[in-house]
């Protein structure tokens, strides 16, 4: 368990995001599967894993990872994210917490985002709590999907002003993740855009992905 770890009470109720995540996440490309071992390898400590879905990441952390904190505030996925950690190869605890309530007075070794930065509402605030949970030289891992230019940006804004937040968890996808990432003052390392996703997929409203390293200052 994690001492000095607390969080608010907000009820987050996403009954058809919650019916098509698992549906979508358990169909995966094969290339996006790789991206996330990627995005984990060499990982060590203590890692504190945002918006972790149904556990999609757990069976891919290193042995060197000694515990994942994972919250999830949705309650359907945060129930399948608690099966999937009791099979996981490492320790992992699921906490039902938003990232904005999350607080906690540990430090972790890594903070991992995949797939996350895209619903909260205020991205620069939440990213600026997570640096506060690493210590100097502690490193954000994120695979995001991130804003597309041209004619995708234009349907992105159009999809993310209308009905894909309300269907979707929230998610907006014009975002420029890895300028927020920056604005909140991480150091970006290492970061690169891929176009992985399946034809059969939601592409073109989301179709970028950015995978990445940044580290507190």
């Amino acid at each position: 368990m994690t001492r000095g770890a607390v969080y608010a009470a907000q009820r987050v109720d996403h009954p058809f995001f919650a019916r098509v995540w698992p549906v979508a996440v358990n169909h995966e490309a094969l290339s996006v599967r790789r991206l996330r071992e990627e995005n984990l390898a060499g990982l060590t400590g203590r890692v504190l894993e945002v918006g972790a879905g149904i556990g999609t990441n757990f069976d891919l952390y290193p042995d060197s990872v000694e515990q994942v904190i994972a919250i999830e505030p949705e309650p359907r996925l945060a129930a399948r994210a608690r099966a999937a950690a009791a099979a996981a190869p490492v320790p992992v605890q699921v906490i039902g917490a938003t990232a904005e309530g999350f607080r906690c007075d540990e430090l972790f070794d890594a903070v991992v985002c995949s797939l996350v930065l895209c619903s909260v509402d205020d991205p620069v605030g939440v990213l600026s709590d997570l640096m506060s949970f690493l210590p100097p030289g502690g490193q954000l891992r994120y695979l995001e999907h991130v804003a597309s230019p041209g004619a995708r940006g234009r349907l992105q804004r159009f999809a993310d002003a209308t009905v894909w937040p309300a269907l979707l968890g929230n998610c907006h996808t014009h975002r420029d993740t890895e300028r927020l990432i920056a604005e909140a003052g991480f150091e970006v390392q290492a970061t690169r855009r891929e176009r992985t996703l399946p034809l059969w997929s939601i592409r073109p409203v989301v179709s970028d992905l950015a995978i990445g390293r940044a580290r507190r200052p």
